[in-house]
């Protein structure tokens, strides 16, 4: 079975351009249906390996069941699309003929409101960093360019110096499954970019500072949970009331653009939705907003 994984996790890098964190969700997400086979059906193993050609419908709705116990269903959901996206590598792998999860349907997911920052909350995290070194520098252009471009953090992470135009204030940004746009950055974002850029640009550089444009204090590429971290420090500064994850500040470009009447085509375009559908649930935060402005000024809202 471990071979099984390797193969595809081989796959998902070379042909399906994945990125290390989605792979290492596949992985999770598999390791966890092989400990449920091993506790529940023991007769599917043979010298220490399951027989995967008797794997069946049944036995991975069992194991949806267990799921529901302790995870959302947007887990379970993706768990399930793990599941079926190996047994379709199987089958052109010559191991199976038939997905037993082709036909089972993932839960629906929970509706949801996206968190977001008032103007005035994303300003107040923005100026936290202050310009005297070069690491504050760094953090004043990431959080600039987030809101400026509505950036995933893992879209982040992997910019490079390649991918900046800042005369012209475009930047190049790989996206899910490798897939590229071209966005513009606000003039905020391209000072900082720039006084970021003024330092680091002097210091030592080795092979991964000369690609990578955002560099730890090691002069290697950030992490997302390096960015998940400085995010929260800034926020702790600001003494917020409520926490603020790296992706709120994307749900606060995208309901602030919404706002200022950006049409939802444009805003899915910058987000890199693949489906308009995406898209659509920043609709929910702007009509709530409305119905509460609504209610609060207008003479005739309530009796």
């Amino acid at each position: 079975m471990e071979d099984f994984l390797e193969r595809f996790d081989s796959y998902l890098f070379a042909v399906k351009n994945a990125s290390l964190h989605t792979r290492r969700n596949y992985r999770a997400d598999l390791n966890q249906f092989i400990t449920f086979l091993q506790k529940n059906e023991k007769k599917l193993w043979n010298n220490g390996h399951p027989k995967v050609n008797e794997i069946n419908p049944s036995i991975i709705r069992s194991f949806l069941a267990c799921l529901h116990k302790k995870n959302r269903k947007t887990t379970i959901a993706r768990k399930l699309a793990s599941l079926k996206s190996f047994f379709k590598f199987l089958i052109k792998e010559g191991v199976l003929t038939s997905d037993p999860a082709q036909l089972i349907s993932a839960p629906k997911p929970e509706k949801f409101i996206p968190t977001f920052l008032s103007i005035d909350e994303i300003f107040s995290l923005i100026e936290q960093p202050d310009k005297e070194s070069i690491l504050s520098r760094r953090d004043r252009a990431i959080l600039e360019l987030m809101y400026s471009c509505g950036l995933r953090v893992s879209e982040l992470v992997n910019l490079n110096h390649e991918d900046l135009n800042l005369p012209e204030r475009l930047i190049k940004v790989k996206g899910k499954g490798g897939k590229e746009r071209i966005l513009p950055m606000g003039t905020k974002a391209r000072e900082a970019i720039n006084d970021y850029l003024l330092l680091s640009n002097s210091s030592e550089k080795n092979a991964e500072s000369c690609t990578a444009l955002f560099l730890n204090n090691r002069g290697g590429r950030l992490t997302t949970r390096s960015i998940a971290r400085m995010i929260n420090k800034y926020v702790n500064r600001s003494s917020f009331f409520h926490p603020v994850h790296p992706h709120a500040i994307r749900h606060t470009f995208a309901t602030h653009m919404l706002d200022a009447g950006a049409d939802l085509r444009t805003i899915q375009e910058f987000l890199g939705h693949s489906s308009l559908s995406t898209t659509q649930k920043y609709t929910h935060v702007s009509i709530d907003r409305l119905m509460e402005v609504y209610d609060k000024t207008h003479p005739r809202a309530k009796r």
